[in-house]
């Protein structure tokens, strides 16, 4: 019985994880397309601007996803 509810938590872990990761990409996408549309000549910087904490995001998502995945196997 325990078994099965680290499987599920893990499960539940995972997909709490994606939903927040995805939120946060979405939020930061619009924000990103919304100041590109008030000022197009600012794109590049924008663009750069935006880059870390998208990449940020995504690794935190990962690393979240391996500890899930970890407490599952382990």
């Amino acid at each position: 019985m325990a078994a099965e509810g680290g499987l599920l938590g893990a499960g539940i872990g995972a997909g709490i994880v994606v939903l927040g990761a995805g939120l946060g990409i979405g939020l930061l996408a619009f924000a990103a397309a919304n100041a590109t549309a008030r000022q197009p000549e600012a794109a590049a910087d924008i663009r750069a601007t935006v880059n870390l904490p998208l990449f940020l995001l995504e690794g935190v998502a990962i690393i979240a996803l391996v500890v899930c995945i970890l407490a599952v196997v382990l």
